[in-house]
């Protein structure tokens, strides 16, 4: 399978060889062009110069004059042209040509040619009617009096065609060779472009096959500006696979914390059966082990009731057509009721600071109140007796605002960030289950995600503060 680095430096090469050619042609024919011109214009100035002079030579003498002949011959070396004069009948009595070489003179010019000359001079390719033996480029002028305006004769520049192709072919040649240069110098730096470009898609495609093997450590280098489109893809794919390595910890560190905790009661039931069975346990001590049997059944059914509670309710937090509209301070208070009985027996000082008027939102009534009891119960829970919890509501912006904040143990900085972590359990205390299995802030933060808003907690002094938001109804 071709590599897109190599798809890559074909359409590129392709689309330069294109380009390149369609400049030199174009260069090609303006030079053709730009030659042409410069050819005409020196065959007409030549014409005009011979043109004046014989008319200036006409007035006192003949046509035939060996001193038009020595300008004749001098302006053709110079310009490297082949000129003649013919008089008045179309007669050719001067020519540039060596003597021992020309066999122009005494021939005469069609009228035709004549003609042609008197009313538009003119230039173009032609053999004047077999004066030339092959087609040559021609410029025609006739040879005026200044006297009386009478024609004297005609004037005949020709070139050869060869000596035009002589220097377009030195045109033609370096303009091959620039064009040969440029477009190596062009796929040269596509080569090296392309291959720079694809080095990072390799990279990507060889990390995404050990991310299939399960290696999640491998990242790839960030070579390029974060703002452009290679760079914004090597960071989001770096960050995705910070993603996939963290999760994978966290997987790893789930299925351990559920594996330790199936194999504590598990272990004890099979342990007790066993000895109950065998007489190990004396049959009068058998109601004693019986009751701690049913005890770990029932902490095991609370941990799979828990664990199907937290992705249920993740779930239904997730369904808009639950959510309605209620008033979120008269919620805060009734839930706040419910722990009145609590808090009076561990002597707290409980501060709710709700406003006056109702704060209207919009999500799940009851995961919200499920919400709010969980955190009132963490508060209530671990507030140290005699100290002030203190339950907050308010909004700002589009926004309402939940603070349930207690005075307690302060909950390690380290641990902060994964205090929303399913069984995180580094502080058994501050889990919301009773048995600490790690689920009840992990469910209220699945609950408030479910609902596309945020929940923060902030720990420090001895001071615990959990902050929750829902958007306000409009």
């Amino acid at each position: 399978m071709k590599s897109i680095y190599l798809r890559n430096f074909t359409a590129m090469a392709v689309l330069v060889f294109f380009c390149m050619m369609l400049i030199c042609l174009s260069f090609v024919g303006i030079g053709r062009m730009h030659l042409m011109r410069v050819l005409q214009a020196d065959m007409v100035e030549s014409a005009n110069e011979v043109s004046r002079i014989a008319a200036a030579v006409g007035q006192s003498d003949t046509l035939d004059s060996w001193l038009l002949g020595m300008n004749v011959s001098a302006i053709a070396n110079s310009t490297d042209n082949l000129i003649f004069v013919a008089d008045a009948d179309g007669c050719i009595v001067r020519c540039s040509d060596k003597p021992t070489r020309c066999r122009h003179i005494g021939q005469i010019l069609p009228e035709t040619v004549l003609a042609h000359t008197r009313e538009h001079g003119g230039f173009g390719l032609t053999d004047l009617g077999g004066i030339y033996r092959e087609a040559l480029y021609v410029v025609s002028r006739d040879i005026t009096s200044e006297a009386d305006g009478r024609c004297l004769g005609y004037v005949f520049v020709a070139s050869e065609p060869g000596k035009i192709l002589g220097d377009w072919s030195a045109f033609l040649i370096l303009a091959s060779v620039v064009t040969v240069a440029i477009l190596f110098v062009f796929l040269l730096v596509t080569l090296v472009y392309s291959k720079r470009m694809a080095r990072p898609l390799d990279e990507i495609a060889a990390a995404s096959r050990k991310f299939a093997r399960g290696d999640f450590s491998v990242r790839v280098r960030q070579e390029y500006d974060s703002t452009d489109e290679m760079g914004a893809l090597i960071d989001s794919f770096n960050k995705m696979a910070d993603s996939l390595e963290v999760a994978e910890a966290r997987r790893s560190e789930f299925i351990a914390n559920v594996s330790h905790e199936l194999r504590t009661p598990m272990t004890t039931i099979a342990g007790f059966a066993d000895g109950i069975l065998d007489g190990t346990i004396p049959r009068e001590e058998e109601k004693k082990y019986l009751v701690s049997i049913r005890d770990e059944t029932r902490r095991l059914s609370r941990l799979v009731r828990d664990m199907l509670d937290v992705s249920a309710a993740r779930n239904l937090a997730a369904d808009p057509s639950r959510r309605t509209v209620f008033d979120l301070n008269e919620l805060v208070l009734q839930t706040l009721l419910s722990f009145e009985d609590r808090a009076t027996q561990k002597n707290l000082d409980v501060d709710p600071q709700l406003p006056e008027n109702d704060i209207m939102v919009v999500a799940d009534k009851d995961a919200i109140t499920r919400v709010i009891y969980n955190l009132l119960d963490n508060a209530v829970k671990f507030a140290n007796p005699g100290s002030c919890l203190t339950l907050r509501l308010y909004k700002d912006g589009e926004k309402a605002y939940v603070s349930v904040k207690d005075i307690g143990e302060t909950i390690p900085p380290d641990d902060l960030p994964f205090i929303f972590d399913r069984f995180h359990k580094s502080d058994r205390s501050r889990s919301l289950d009773k048995e600490g299995m790690g689920l009840g802030l992990y469910l209220v933060k699945a609950i408030i995600n479910g609902h596309d808003e945020d929940i923060a907690v902030k720990s420090e002094d001895g001071m615990t503060e959990f902050v929750f938001t829902l958007k306000l109804a409009k």
